[in-house]
């Protein structure tokens, strides 16, 4: 008899679980707690040839258009000028384009939106998940891609809560007709990084509007990561006009107007001026609070967890996405290669845990810098020292993950 997983959550980490367990002859359901699919979420990515290979062993219709070759990768200083260059070829895609090769993959039945998961109950024979409408769907898995606020690891592990790293990351989209002709030459093919005291501005090209990647309808992303302290400031920012406080975040629309022309006037102080002018042509500006997770186990019982549900790096490691990839292929990995379900979540949680901390310690420790300037000089430590142009360009979404045995499965 066919198996069944239930998998909670429909962004990118239950798409590729989906996927990969459908590929072993599962029966995989999707069940998502918004009312529609997610193709509207998300911005630029970096990819790592481990998340290619993975879409490919899915047998998905990866080509050309995922993405934008960047070739070069460079960092300016407050004047503009190149202090460093580093030859170093990279794929950067799009949240969007990944999510929608994931999405069409799926049959249309196997995708349930407007499904928010209450509570599950386990027993010897499977588990059973209970929505909010009543709803009662039965599997011999339970499978929990519900990110980094995951539902069903709250039930399992409530001690295993995100960490505030003590920054925010500005974001925007740039379209790339909106260059001026020698701004567009000297950057858009360019990975670029700037970086003020204690700060750090990235930003490259990734398809534009509907995942187009054709020269002149390409996108250009921009993420500042800033200090901002998480009692005041924090939610001054989540703050919208009429007062009302979002909590540790706010949707974009309802950033306030003098939130993001300070912003604005903070790129024209501390950017290079090439960056500083594509700042102001940002339409939309918005930021996130960045966390990091670490869980306990990756599985108990009848209940594993994938991606950003059990470990969130920084975004500095540029891995959420190929983590989510890697997940999955092993959760199928290792359900294929035994009958026992409990026997596979162990060779799973073995796996995967070892990954996610790595992940979770290198982001951290690329991060360390920005983290620190919210303390005192007198108790910044050596490894809370800003590391060189040359350290940071080199491995800030790094090309590889670098730790073959931890990124393999089986």
């Amino acid at each position: 008899m066919t198996r069944r997983a239930l998998v909670i959550g429909g962004s990118i980490g239950g798409l590729f679980a989906a996927n990969a367990l459908r590929k072993i002859g599962w029966d995989a359901t999707v069940f998502e707690r918004v009312g529609g699919p997610l193709i509207g979420r998300g911005a630029g990515i970096g990819t790592h040839g481990e998340l290619i290979a993975a879409l490919r062993r899915l047998g998905l219709p990866v080509d050309e258009t995922v993405g934008i070759q960047v070739p070069t990768r460079i960092c300016l200083d407050r004047s503009g000028r190149v202090t460093h260059r580093l030859a170093a070829p990279h794929l950067q895609s799009s949240w969007g384009r990944i999510y929608t090769l994931l999405k069409e993959a799926l049959p249309a039945a196997s995708c349930r939106f407007d499904m928010s998961l209450e509570r599950f109950e386990q027993d010897p024979s499977g588990v059973t998940a209970v929505f909010s409408d009543g709803t009662r769907e039965r599997g011999d898995l339970l499978v929990g891609a519900d990110g980094i606020r995951s539902t069903v690891r709250e039930v399992l592990w409530p001690q295993a809560q995100p960490r505030y790293a003590g920054y925010v990351a500005w974001r925007g989209l740039v379209d790339e007709s909106a260059f001026a002709p020698a701004l567009h030459k000297e950057l858009f093919e360019c990975y670029t990084i700037c970086l003020p005291e204690g700060e750090m501005m990235l930003t490259y090209p990734v398809p534009g509007r509907n995942n187009d990647t054709r020269p002149g309808r390409r996108c250009y992303n921009l993420m500042w990561y800033r200090p901002t302290d998480y009692h005041r400031t924090l939610p001054e920012l989540c703050t919208d006009a009429s007062g009302h406080c979002h909590g540790i975040s706010i949707p974009p629309p309802l950033i306030r107007p003098e939130v993001g022309a300070s912003v604005k006037a903070a790129a024209r102080e501390l950017l290079a001026p090439q960056i500083a002018a594509l700042v102001e042509l940002i339409d939309q500006i918005f930021f996130q609070a960045i966390f990091d997770l670490e869980s306990p186990c990756m599985s108990l019982g009848r209940v594993a967890l994938v991606g950003d549900a059990a470990f969130v790096a920084r975004p500095h490691v540029g891995a959420g996405v190929t983590k989510a990839a890697l997940d999955a292929e092993s959760l199928a990995y290792e359900l294929a290669a035994h009958s026992s379900i409990a026997d596979a979540l162990a060779g799973y949680d073995r796996s995967r845990r070892r990954f996610g901390s790595w992940l979770v310690a290198r982001g951290r420790r690329l991060g360390a810098y920005i983290e620190a300037q919210l303390k005192p000089p007198s108790e910044r430590t050596e490894s809370d020292r800003q590391p060189p142009p040359e350290f940071l360009l080199r491995e800030v979404g790094a090309i590889s993950l670098g730790v073959r045995e931890l990124t393999a499965y089986g």
